[in-house]
């Protein structure tokens, strides 16, 4: 017989729930970068930008540098996590959707592709990279996300960008915005990794709560957390490298 798993907590002792919320303030607390530094250097960064006006929008990466870990026989990472704050604007998404997401996507003014249209790739290797370079992320009707690797090939996945699934019920809009906030952390061959958490568009708080949360979440998938860090820096496109740790 399965038990409903609501349950479970509302049976819990009440120390459980004391036990729980001291281990997330502790986590809170585990961070070892102060508030003053992240502001200071958050600062910094937005500062540096403000004195030299760039053509463009600058994006502010997390550059992480990693240690105690080898990359050939520890397991290696991934996670993803949504940030508070839509971290790159201009990120691309495309609908590959049936004939209702593929409506609803052209009246909110959203590039989409239907199967037909993806028919006509001919799995063409080239023509199925040069997609992937087209956009940064992509969401599948739950029709079709099953018929991509026979319509295209591994052409996606090898890029890292197999669509993510979207079904009726869900509000296009919503879930795009979601996706556009969402960074994923991978760990490769290498022992340093960077991620867009922000631009300089934004204020000190929304830059210092994306930092935060990234931050946060990146050590939580490490081994050993904090004792796998070897340096945390945050820098624009074009502007100089802030230490947070």
């Amino acid at each position: 017989q399965t038990q409903d798993p609501r349950l479970q907590y509302s049976r819990a002792p009440p120390s459980f729930f004391v036990y729980f919320q001291r281990a997330q303030s502790e986590h809170i607390k585990m961070s070892k970068v102060s508030r003053e530094t992240l502001y200071e250097c958050v600062n910094a960064v937005l500062a540096a930008s403000k004195e030299k006006n760039r053509k463009f929008t600058e994006t502010v990466d997390l550059q992480v540098g990693l240690k105690n870990y080898d990359p050939q026989k520890d397991k290696r990472f991934s996670g993803t996590v949504k940030l508070r704050h839509v971290p790159r604007p201009k990120f691309s998404v495309c609908v590959l959707g049936d004939q209702q997401h593929c409506d609803e996507a052209k009246a909110q003014g959203l590039p989409c592709m239907s199967a037909d249209d993806l028919k006509k790739l001919n799995k063409d290797k080239k023509k199925v990279k040069k997609l992937a370079k087209s956009y940064d992320a992509f969401m599948a009707s739950d029709s079709l996300i099953k018929q991509i690797p026979r319509l295209l090939g591994p052409g996606l996945s090898k890029a890292g960008k197999f669509p993510v699934l979207v079904t009726h019920n869900d509000d296009l809009t919503s879930k795009v915005n979601d996706l556009k906030a969402t960074i994923k952390f991978q760990m490769k061959k290498v022992l340093c990794l960077s991620v867009a958490v922000g631009n300089v568009t934004m204020t000190d708080e929304q830059l210092v709560q994306n930092v935060h949360l990234a931050m946060n979440f990146l050590v939580s998938l490490l081994k050993k957390h904090w004792q796998n860090v070897r340096s945390l820096h945050i820098k624009s496109t074009m502007g100089p490298v802030q230490r947070l740790y």
